[in-house]
């Protein structure tokens, strides 16, 4: 036997689904009964309730008019055509002007005979009524409907949102407006006192983050959900800390940046990685205003299928260059940017070049065919350890290899040359780094002879980027451990890879002949913490191993050298260092085929030779 409540609320599901198929019909019949009912309330209000006073021929006569007016007026503003969403302001809009309608033509009827159907008092007030009650009718309608529609909550995550501004509204609307959401809001969290009798669609603001905890517990919630898009890296960091203590899980909504049109949707939801944890500061940079020297000129990108190079590509390709030459070895990564940029991979454009910087006649050719006038110089062999055993490719592509795009540079007469370096040029100690430090030096010096200005970029680890060690954490997580980092203290410096691209195109603008332009990377993160959180995010227990420091690492890195000033006279975010120049007939003499000690040693006396008098 069917249980009546069961059978009284399927009975009612249904009535609800026939009123939303045949919703232009029911909508002009529900108007038509309540222009009816306000009518005779305010007929009989009129008589101080005295029902046997009340005209009802003149009244029906009314009510009839008042239902045909509204429902031409509404077809006309859109209410009976399905041009509103259901219950929205637009539709409540709509409702007002044709109310208005209806009760100037009642009005109008109303004196029409000589003598009025109903007191003038009635028709005003009646139109007063009406509104209210069609404005009434389709709250009720929305609510029923939203409530019929929202998750039952079995199998659902019992979450937990923290944020209750644009970004918590929008992602509790769109939980609640879908039955099969993965999602149940169950309550609210804000640090904004002038929140806290908040209510979202029927989800209640039941305090701050220092009530993470008792509210999980008293919500039985499985989730917290961050629901900032703008929240800090330390926010997320800190709310992740006390969520894990508190036995949740931790999901976050994307930045503004990476939400299609601005709105929030459930498949928005995500969990925490680690650029949520290490890079979501924003840094505020108008980029048209500043990358005028970018727009109609032909740019030519080194390193173009690397994450910074083809970052680089996407940006500048944004900004309306006459022409952008994408060059790289790897014929893949020439692939996946033109993927990126085009939405097609056909790989038959002259923009893309496939060409080893160390082929110096190619180079050469290429430079003086195509006459680039802005190049970013980002190829470049990065992986420190390995480096360490092979120091002499090193030499090859970093040094030698940039001397090559320099020299090709100069004779083709380009305006602007950024070469990309990195932290570890700052008191280099390992290959890596005195390779990047030569090619920083060899930019200076050709900055002294060439007409154009050449300079250098500097900065820290990129987020995100192939081969870097949080993508090796995430790989070891998925196999399923152990993380292993060198040492317990050992700390860097991270970026995500659109604000570096970003900052390498503003100090292009702002760079001066011979620089290195240092960006400001924001605090130095120790790896130990940041394994430790993504092995407390991870779905089973990872065990973390410390190896030690290898060769030619650091324990701590530094964006600048010990005798390097921090100036910033353009922009609070780069520093401007003044680089010694290094002849390329120095850079020359290194012979790549000898022994790897004589090349380090080589290498790392060329860091800080005398050239001509000058470091």
């Amino acid at each position: 036997m069917v249980e009546p409540e069961t059978l009284a609320g399927r009975r009612l599901a249904r009535l609800l689904r026939l009123a939303v198929r045949y919703r232009p019909v029911v909508q002009a019949g529900m108007d038509a009964l309540a222009w009816a009912v306000a009518l005779l309330f305010a007929s009989i209000v009129r008589y101080d309730f005295d029902v046997a006073e009340v005209e009802l021929r003149g009244w029906l006569t009314l009510a009839l008019v008042a239902a045909v007016v509204q429902f031409g007026i509404g077809l006309t503003c859109g209410l009976y055509t399905g041009r509103f969403r259901f219950g929205s302001f637009d539709e409540v809009a709509g409702l007002v002007v044709a109310t208005a309608g209806v009760t100037v033509v009642l009005f109008s009827v109303n004196l029409w005979p000589g003598d009025t159907l109903v007191p003038r008092s009635a028709v005003v007030a009646g139109g007063v009524t009406a509104g209210l009650l069609m404005s009434g009718v389709r709250y009720l309608w929305r609510l029923s409907w939203e409530r019929r529609r929202r998750p039952r909550g079995e199998g659902c995550e019992r979450v937990l949102v923290f944020g209750a501004g644009d970004g918590g509204a929008q992602v509790i609307s769109a939980m609640l407006a879908d039955p099969e959401s993965p999602y149940l809001p169950v309550a609210l969290l804000d640090d904004d006192p002038g929140m806290r009798n908040l209510r979202i669609k029927g989800v209640r603001v039941v305090g701050t983050r220092a009530r993470l905890a008792p509210a999980a517990a008293e919500h039985r919630a499985d989730t917290l959900l961050i629901a900032i898009p703008t929240a800090s890296a330390e926010l997320v960091s800190e709310l992740t800390d006390e969520a894990i203590a508190a036995g949740l899980t931790v999901k976050v909504l994307p930045p503004v940046k990476e939400l299609f049109g601005g709105d929030v949707s459930v498949a928005d939801i995500r969990a925490v990685t680690e650029v949520d944890l290490l890079g979501r500061h924003e840094i505020a940079i108008d980029l048209p205003s500043i990358a005028g020297y970018l727009t109609g000129r032909r740019v030519l990108v080194t390193g173009a299928g690397g994450s910074i190079g083809s970052e680089l590509c996407r940006q500048v390709h944004r900004l309306g260059p006459a022409e952008l030459i994408m060059l790289d070895r790897d014929e893949s990564a020439l692939h996946g940017v033109q993927l990126s940029i085009e939405g097609r991979a056909l790989l038959d454009s002259p923009d893309l070049v496939l060409l080893d910087i160390r082929d110096q006649p190619r180079l050469a050719r290429l430079f003086a065919e195509r006459r680039p006038e802005v190049v970013f110089h980002a190829a470049a062999l990065k992986h420190q350890p390995l480096l360490e055993l092979h120091p002499g490719e090193a030499v090859k592509t970093n040094v030698w290899g940039t001397l090559s795009v320099l020299e090709a540079a100069v004779e083709a007469g380009v305006s602007r040359f950024v070469n990309i370096s990195t932290d570890k040029a700052a008191d280099p100690c390992s290959v890596l780094g005195y390779s990047k430090r030569i090619a920083e030096r060899l930019t200076a010096h050709v900055a002294t002879e060439a007409e154009g200005t050449y300079l250098s970029v500097r900065f820290g680890n990129v987020l995100g980027s192939r081969g870097s060690m949080l993508g090796t954490f995430h790989a070891q997580i998925e196999a399923g451990g152990p993380i292993t980092v060198t040492d317990p203290e050992v700390s860097r410096f991270f970026m995500t890879v659109e604000e570096a691209v970003q900052l390498v195109i503003q100090a292009g603008a702002i760079g001066r002949d011979g620089e290195a332009l240092v960006l400001d990377m924001g605090q130095p993160v120790v790896i130990a913490d940041v394994a430790r959180r993504l092995a407390e995010l991870a779905e089973r227990p990872v065990e973390i191993v410390y190896t030690g420091l290898r060769r030619g690492e650091k324990l701590h890195e530094v964006l600048l050298g010990e005798d390097e000033p921090d100036n910033r006279p353009v922009h609070p975010l780069v520093s401007h260092v003044p680089v010694p120049g290094l002849t390329p007939d120095e850079a020359r003499r290194v012979d790549p085929s000898e022994p790897n000690a004589m090349v380090i040693d080589a290498i790392r006396d060329l860091c800080t030779a005398v050239v001509s008098g000058r470091y």
